[in-house]
């Protein structure tokens, strides 16, 4: 919703007259900036439906579903040479795109697996506002048609999901969405609980009221240097331009504790199986979360993997670790595919 201007300032420094005794030099400053913003004109919301990518490709030239709201949302398809044993749906995280993960779905088209994955709304090659959206909820519906469209060309084979960070919280309520629809998923440092000492009480309380001032005021963005160990692998997703490497917005942030807050309601309900990989050097998703998943689950087919001062992107992280990560979950992914049927 669009606010007069000079009611946006006027609110703000209200805001900031009553507050700024008892409020710390950051949100202080992120208030500054929001009365910048307002002052000199934000951007206008990118055009939607325009057939084109954020890039200017045609859809017609890419593989892409189109969404209920009327999205376009670029797919990427990875099949084995032989024919599938299984499916394996990919979600990626905040502000990264599907095509990040093509070594990692390479590697699964060896043993037989079809990978599939897609954009989501409002990132990489798709159609929306950049990391902007109005319900969780669109991520989890999105991932369901394009599952439901590609079971319909494989009906018999099971399917699993494996999903990074916000992937991560997204294919946990995806899976708790169709319980038995599922083979199993994997969880590479899912965003499951928000950081304590970042969503304190009072920090939640103020992120609220941004959101029904200023839901566009941006409250940082991800540093790069958090994402890997490996010097190559930071270099590469700050040169990636799929990848948003803008702020994240109050409105958003929002959305990612909604999606936490479900997700910690779930828990005790899961009973599909799943594998946990985390490392002890996270610092954007808290691997407390991974080990609250796993001691409340009820599943009795769950596992969790610590990997002792790895970063984030554990599939890009030092060679030695991603390559454990990735030998972790195809092996995990095999041992549960049905057995071969007799001659």
């Amino acid at each position: 919703m669009h606010v007069n201007k000079a009611m946006n300032v006027a609110a703000v420094c209200a805001l900031m007259a009553v507050l700024s005794c008892w409020l710390g030099a950051d949100l202080l400053s992120l208030l500054g900036a929001f009365v910048a913003d307002a002052l000199l004109g934000a951007a206008m919301p990118e055009a939607e439906g325009s057939g084109r990518t954020p890039q200017g490709v045609p859809y017609s030239e890419l593989p892409h579903i189109i969404n209920a709201d009327g999205l376009h949302l670029f797919c990427r398809y990875w099949e084995p040479e032989g024919a599938p044993k299984a499916l394996v749906f990919v979600a990626h995280g905040a502000g990264e795109h599907c095509s990040v993960y093509a070594d990692v779905a390479q590697t699964l088209t060896q043993h037989s697996l079809f990978v599939f994955a897609h954009d989501h709304v409002g990132h990489g090659q798709s159609e929306g506002e950049r990391m902007n959206i109005k319900n969780f909820q669109i991520y989890i519906r999105d991932s369901l048609q394009h599952i439901d469209l590609i079971r319909t060309r494989y009906p018999n084979l099971p399917i699993f999901i494996l999903g990074h960070s916000m992937g991560g919280a997204i294919s946990i309520l995806t899976a708790c969405e169709r319980p038995q629809d599922f083979a199993g998923v994997v969880l590479i440092a899912p965003m499951i609980q928000m950081n304590p000492e970042s969503a304190t009480p009072f920090k939640v309380f103020i992120a609220k009221v941004l959101n029904h001032m200023a839901p566009s005021l941006s409250i940082g963005s991800i540093d790069p240097k958090l994402v890997s160990r490996d010097p190559k692998q930071v270099q590469a997703y700050e040169s990636d331009e799929l990848v948003y490497h803008g702020g994240l917005r109050v409105s958003f942030g929002m959305q990612l504790m909604a999606a936490s807050s479900r997700i910690e309601t779930e828990l005790p309900n899961i009973s599909w199986p799943f594998l946990l990989l985390h490392g002890t050097a996270d610092k954007l998703c808290d691997i407390r979360g991974s080990h609250l998943m796993y001691n409340q689950a009820k599943s009795t087919d769950k596992k969790m993997k610590v990997y002792d001062g790895a970063y984030h992107a554990l599939h890009h992280e030092l060679p030695e670790t991603a390559e454990s990560v990735l030998q972790e979950l195809i092996t995990w992914i095999i041992e549960r595919l049905p057995a071969p049927s007799g001659p």
